[in-house]
């Protein structure tokens, strides 16, 4: 089947006039419809959309912005009876030729899958270790899989029958769709082709730690929507970051207060990070040694910012408050 004729392009981002000068035009007759969706840009992302022939979708800036709300305005948009596949790129991303044919022939040729992605490549990782390690975290096993991240090839039937995406939640939006698919029973593949190119663009230890606060968001938000599901959404690792980053603090806080030797129980977390280094899986186990420590400091330190991206998720709903978004670039 031919990708022009029944699959829509949606791209959603907040200032991505840079990217999107390129990631457009080299889309430019893949797709039958091409929607851009626009959270409130400062810069001329809209003009630059337009000009590349973008259908530019502009969201009501009274309501909160979240990326899921993008997703669904870009398909709300594009949906019609003849719509058979919608692809979803971030702002910040290019689609790699080659991709969206693979992910339609395979979903052509397997019915029940309602979702499919490839992997996302970090345009610039020498930049930062922190750009590194999200190359690293993207390149997931090929085969059957649970999750897919923001960039995806989905039926538009799949997404249509579970009502699209949760436009309340600020992080995890991903994922949670995925759940909801497959609770519906359609199943999700990573093939085995490079999806698009992306710019993480985190050089800052601030950039980092805000991005691990979302995550913990995400973690906790998802386990209190899906935890008591077949799936038990990401309650093993909601639990992992209560354990560790709440040891964290306390061991802070009783140094402060009780004696400053309690300290010392803070290289429990170096100590671990080796253990991972030393163990990491595939394909970070043929990284070198130093990337390889990146990676188990970044797992286990990042237990502290998740701690108080879930302690906010918490209390905010327990005081019905809305969390805003946490960006981090």
């Amino acid at each position: 089947m031919s990708a022009q004729a029944s699959t829509a392009l949606i791209v959603i981002g907040r200032n991505e006039a840079r990217h999107l000068r390129t990631s457009l035009p080299a889309v430019t007759g893949l797709f039958d419809t091409v929607v851009y969706v626009d959270s409130g840009s400062t810069d001329d992302s809209r003009e630059v959309a337009r000009a590349a022939g973008a259908k530019v979708i502009e969201l009501d800036m009274s309501q909160p912005f979240t990326a899921a709300r993008a997703r669904n305005a870009g398909f709300e948009a594009v949906d019609s009876d003849d719509l058979r596949y919608a692809q979803f790129i971030d702002g910040d991303c290019e689609l790699i030729p080659g991709y969206l044919e693979a992910a339609i022939r395979f979903l052509e040729d397997h019915p029940d899958f309602g979702m499919v992605c490839g992997r996302r490549l970090e345009r610039y990782p020498e930049r930062s270790i922190f750009n590194r390690l999200c190359h690293l975290e993207w390149n997931t096993p090929v085969g059957e899989t649970q999750y897919c991240g923001g960039d995806v090839t989905v039926r538009a039937e799949a997404l249509r029958q579970i009502g699209g995406y949760d436009p309340t939640l600020i992080a995890g939006e991903d994922p949670e769709v995925c759940v909801r698919l497959r609770q519906a029973g359609w199943r999700i593949q990573r093939i085995d082709a490079d999806m698009t190119w992306h710019d993480a663009n985190i050089t800052r230890i601030s950039q980092w730690w805000k991005r691990q606060q979302r995550t913990g968001h995400a973690f906790a938000e998802g386990a209190f929507l899906h935890g008591r599901s077949e799936q038990r959404h990401w309650v093993k690792e909601a639990r992992s970051n209560w354990f560790w980053g709440g040891l964290f603090f306390a061991t802070l806080i009783a140094g402060l207060l009780i004696s400053p030797w309690l300290w010392l129980m803070l290289l429990i977390f170096p100590l671990q990070a080796l253990r991972l280094a030393l163990k990491a899986p595939p394909p970070i186990d043929r990284e070198p040694f130093r990337i390889r420590l990146a990676y188990g400091l970044d797992c286990f330190l990042a237990k502290a910012p998740e701690f108080i991206g879930q302690l906010k998720f918490t209390l905010n709903r327990l005081l019905g408050r809305r969390q805003k978004l946490i960006e981090y670039k």
